[in-house]
């Protein structure tokens, strides 16, 4: 993709549409660029922003800040400046926002190894016939919710913010699941050892849990009906 805008419309600033593209006589009527508001560009699939100033009724962005936040390149001749953008930046929403950002992937591997723990604590204490206490519990819980809180942080592209609620249910059931032991211990009542083999909620925990480990291995969103 090429792009040409004459040299007269800088020295650094690109009129914005609906005026894209507006010559120097033209903004001459308008008079002086006086800036009143500063502002911030976005262009969807491309991470980072662009500073613009609203002056005039118009705005404008700088177009070494554009070609910085797209990934494309100025080159200069005679009275021409030219913005070119890599073709394989050609379609970035794919490519970017599609796939889960390397950061959350190491943030969500963090917490499901936390809550990963927690089942498999849980699972060895009914199996053992020891006491399942809330302090016991607590512990499990607040190491999984402080990596749940630092992958809520590392969202950076929409397949992050998509993986995002299903994480925080795997997290909400097991809790739950947690809390069912917890009142059992309280209130005395007898916990078979393979009592989590015929629970519901278990499996679809570890269902939940398989499901993420997949979409993790393939690094791009994709549904997990069992987390729902």
């Amino acid at each position: 993709m090429r792009t040409t805008w004459p040299s007269k419309s800088l020295p650094v600033l690109l009129l914005l549409a609906p005026t894209l593209g507006r010559t120097q006589a033209s903004q001459a009527k308008a008079g002086p660029i006086t800036p009143t508001t500063l502002t911030t560009l976005t262009v969807k699939g491309y991470p980072g922003q662009a500073p613009v100033i609203q002056a005039n009724s118009n705005s404008y962005v700088e177009i070494e800040s554009l070609a910085r936040l797209t990934n494309g390149t100025l080159s200069f001749q005679a009275n021409q400046v030219t913005l070119s953008f890599p073709a394989s930046d050609a379609a970035p929403l794919s490519t970017q926002t599609d796939r889960l950002s390397k950061e959350f992937l190491r943030a969500e591997i963090e917490v499901m190894g936390a809550i990963g723990d927690w089942r498999t604590g849980l699972a060895t204490a009914i199996q053992s016939s020891n006491p399942i206490t809330q302090d016991w519990a607590d512990r499990y819980r607040r190491n999984a919710n402080s990596r749940l809180s630092l992958a809520s942080t590392s969202v950076t592209t929409e397949a992050d913010r998509n993986l995002l609620p299903l994480i925080r249910s795997e997290f909400n059931n097991m809790q739950l699941l947690s809390d069912r032991y917890v009142a059992m211990h309280k209130s005395q009542t007898f916990v078979a050892p393979d009592s989590l083999d015929n629970d519901p909620l278990n499996q679809q925990v570890e269902n939940c849990g398989h499901g993420l480990a997949s979409v993790t291995a393939g690094g791009q969103f994709v549904e997990v009906a069992s987390c729902h």
